[in-house]
């Protein structure tokens, strides 16, 4: 899809190994940055959990190809970047900061931020805060979505057993997952997340029991991903992993009026477990985003699920690169 693009035929023709990863120092810690293309313009990956870099191998290629600088980083504590000091002290506000840093020690003045999962928040906190870094968002898997006590209503909202209820709770997932190896964890994980109810167990179960050892794969997700993976997992560990997102969910960003005026792309699989949350939905399909995000467009995908972009990543490659095109940078 992206190689119709009118650029792409003057570029090479990019592909995983010509991927450059560097370290870059920023606020103490040291980020692995993943980088390909060289154009002027530059769009930035966040991933959420279980995310890494490599969730956006797809995306990555695909902008290359279409003449952008595509950055993907691993937030601190996952993959191969660097823990905070202290993990179980890390905020939301760290990962926006860190972003924040990065740019200006790139000298990028200004980017377009893709996010996925709890990376489309550090991507709304600075379309507010930042919006002189943003020249548009892309978001996937979750609506607006600050910080703060409104999140403490959602989870109290949740069923008792939902993965993020428990995972909440300091040492209940780390028990759970410490019964298994990283790549089963990372196995169970992928195929929990891909279904379109939401995981909740029983009382008398943990997350990690829902998904039988013998259910195979998603189609679209090969066992050589699955090794990536579990081998940045296996690096990171998963202290700060429950952190933020799961446990940082509550403390307050610091950000009181928000509303973000940059051009604003959604993405959402019809099938993502997400649309289940109680009124999330309704959120989405009214007019109350336009309130923090008026010029935003949506885009549902009718099969689509919670890992859209390594599920479907042609139509989804091809919604970014024509958002790309509409805007400035």
């Amino acid at each position: 899809m992206a190689a119709s693009h009118p650029l792409a035929t003057s570029l090479s023709i990019f592909s995983m190994e010509e991927i450059q990863h560097s370290h870059v120092r920023v606020r103490g810690v040291k980020l692995h940055v993943a980088e390909i293309g060289n154009g002027p313009k530059v769009v930035v990956f966040l991933h959420g959990f279980p995310g890494i870099w490599y969730s956006w191998r797809h995306q990555m290629i695909a902008v290359a190809k279409a003449g952008y600088r595509a950055i993907a980083i691993d937030f601190r504590g996952y993959g191969l970047s660097d823990h905070s000091p202290e993990p179980e002290k890390t905020t939301f506000n760290d990962f926006a900061d860190d972003v924040v840093a990065l740019l200006d020690s790139l000298s990028i003045s200004k980017a377009v931020l893709v996010g996925k999962n709890f990376g489309v928040v550090p991507a709304h906190m600075l379309g507010a805060a930042s919006p002189e870094k943003v020249a548009g968002i892309i978001t996937m898997g979750i609506p607006f979505l600050l910080p703060g006590p409104s999140v403490l209503q959602i989870i109290k909202d949740l069923p008792k057993g939902f993965y993020g209820v428990r995972w909440k709770e300091p040492g209940r997932a780390e028990a759970d997952f410490g019964r298994f190896d990283v790549k089963t964890v990372m196995r169970k994980i992928f195929i929990l997340f891909s279904g379109r109810e939401m995981p909740v167990a029983d009382d008398d179960q943990e997350i990690m029991d829902l998904i039988d050892p013998s259910t195979p794969l998603p189609p679209w997700f090969s066992e050589e991903d699955l090794s990536v993976y579990a081998d940045l997992f296996e690096n990171s560990g998963f202290r700060t992993a429950l952190q933020v997102p799961y446990r940082a969910f509550g403390i307050d960003c610091g950000i009181t009026d928000p509303k973000i005026t940059s051009p604003v792309l959604l993405i959402l699989g019809e099938k993502d477990y997400v649309l289940k949350f109680p009124g999330i939905e309704d959120f989405i399909r009214s007019d109350q985003l336009k309130d923090f995000i008026p010029n935003m467009e949506m885009k549902f995908m009718a099969e689509g699920n919670h890992f859209v972009q390594e599920q479907l990543p042609e139509q989804v490659n091809q919604l970014i690169i024509n958002f790309l095109d509409k805007i400035s940078i």
